[in-house]
């Protein structure tokens, strides 16, 4: 008996210990204090990420999409599902109360010689029938004491899962607003990069005009000609490319707001100025920034109380349980207390051999715990990842832009001196294509550089989490969802 408690109390010591805690403390790498990529936007992030654009378009447009997007409505779903295995979950720590109710009618045949020649049929058949009636009422109330604990592990579990669908919310939220912006933002780019095109076909054509007026003049050859004519060729066919590609950017964008992929919907004219970045929060804060971090953690710590409760299932259950119930002929005895038979009962129940089903499922739950901590470790390394490619890339984009800006402006200025030389006769036509070509090239990569910076904004945003994720907000968007 004094060998049977030992091996009881170690059992719990073991089941209450802290292994997942050392093995996350092991795993988890040690986080800075600030960001190493540039430590000077530590700063408290801007809370409406969005407005930070200033475009009101594009909040329409998230707005449109979180209202339409079936993968929004999925992780509503999933919330709505996992609130009700919560709700399931913890009944079980409540007793059961069962209430039947049972009415029969039974025949006896008191002369069966004379049934059967009557063949069943009316008359001297029908009098030889005696008819009795039973009618009965019982109740039932079993509960299992959650003694170790072990329920209450399991609801915690449960509930535990219902938080990270509520943050799996949240992120599918951040996320559509996201690439909603970046899908506006590339819409927007390729709106300009196809006007640029086509102001490059319109100069390629004024460059054949004048050529061939130079030639019909004597003064250019056919060579000048045939350059002119291929340069404007390949505008032509880069303008075809960028018309496909400005379709297939609004078709995308309109397929994340759940309207049929038309190509209807239309750009702005120019991407939105950035404002200094406010601030990216530090290391630690993502923790509890960014949702898909907080379903992580919710996740880590139900599949712990799991294994917890999987070793739990290894020691005894006491079960308190009770039945009454009665009966008689009629309605009215169901009534009569003097009736009324019940018992009430407790009992221990303790697993001995099930095969080894009880030791195994123990196991597994423990295998399942870890690789959840692992999940988790590797989720937020993940972020960490993100987090700090973005950081480093707001100042390197920043510098590229400017950079191209330049080159832009000094190509633009060159061509319009080598077009002025050209027409006066002191450029050949090797000049000045060449000229518009650096022009067009350069053109084209600063309207790129400014879009990939814009994005790399919002990929900031996302990878920093967006808004605080507090409590508060996980209870205000559980209700919006739920309706209550």
């Amino acid at each position: 008996m004094r060998i049977g408690g030992v091996a009881l109390l170690a059992l719990m010591a073991a089941s209450c210990a802290s292994v997942d805690q050392e093995l996350l403390d092991v795993q988890f790498p040690d986080v800075p204090d600030q960001w190493t990529a540039d430590s000077t936007v530590g700063g408290t992030p801007t809370g409406d990420w969005v407005a930070s654009f200033n475009d009101a378009v594009l909040r329409d447009l998230i707005s449109e999409a979180i209202a339409n997007n079936n993968d929004l409505g999925a992780a509503a779903a999933n919330l709505e599902q996992a609130r009700a295995g919560a709700r399931i979950t913890l009944s079980n720590q409540l007793p059961t109360i069962g209430a039947n109710f049972g009415a029969q009618r039974s025949a006896i045949v008191t002369d069966p010689t004379t049934a059967a020649q009557a063949g069943g049929g009316t008359g001297a058949a029908q009098s030889s029938r005696l008819y009795i009636n039973n009618f009965s009422v019982g109740g039932s109330f079993s509960w299992e004491l959650d003694v170790w604990g072990r329920l209450t592990d399991e609801t915690r579990a449960s509930y535990k899962d219902a938080t990270a669908a509520r943050a799996d919310l949240a992120g599918a939220q951040l996320s559509i607003a996201g690439r909603v912006a970046q899908a506006w933002f590339a819409l927007i780019e390729a709106r300009q990069q196809r006007e640029l095109a086509e102001r490059d076909t319109v100069a390629r054509e004024r460059n054949l005009r004048v050529t061939e007026r130079r030639y019909d003049r004597g003064v250019s050859s056919s060579l000048d000609v045939r350059l002119s004519r291929s340069a404007l060729g390949s505008s032509q066919a880069n303008l075809a490319l960028r018309q496909r590609l400005e379709l297939e950017a609004s078709r995308a964008l309109e397929v994340l707001l759940g309207r049929y992929p038309a190509a209807e919907l239309k750009a702005v004219e120019s991407l939105p100025v950035l404002p200094p970045l406010a601030g990216a929060g530090t290391p630690l804060e993502i923790l509890t920034r960014r949702p898909d971090l907080v379903a992580a953690e919710a996740r880590m710590e139900s599949a712990g109380l799991r294994s917890r409760a999987a070793r739990k299932q290894l020691l005894p259950q006491l079960t308190l349980s009770a039945r009454s119930g009665t009966s008689g002929p009629d309605i009215s005895d169901l009534l009569d207390p003097r009736r009324l038979a019940g018992n009430m009962a407790a009992g221990i129940f303790q697993p001995l051999f099930q095969g080894g089903r009880l030791l195994a499922n123990s196991k597994r739950a423990r295998a399942a715990a870890e690789a959840s901590l692992y999940g988790y470790v590797q989720t937020a390394l993940i972020a960490y990842q993100e987090a700090e490619n973005a950081i480093a890339a707001e100042t390197l984009l920043d510098t590229r832009e400017e950079a191209l800006r330049l080159a832009y402006e000094e190509a633009a200025a060159a061509e319009e001196l080598t077009e002025r030389r050209y027409n006066s006769g002191a450029a050949t036509i090797f000049n000045l294509l060449d000229a518009q070509t650096r022009r067009i090239s350069a053109e084209s990569q600063y309207i790129q550089a400014q879009q990939q910076r814009v994005s790399n904004r919002v990929q900031l945003y996302l990878a920093i989490g967006g808004d605080f994720l507090t409590q508060e907000k996980l209870a205000a968007l559980s209700a919006s969802v739920t309706g209550e």
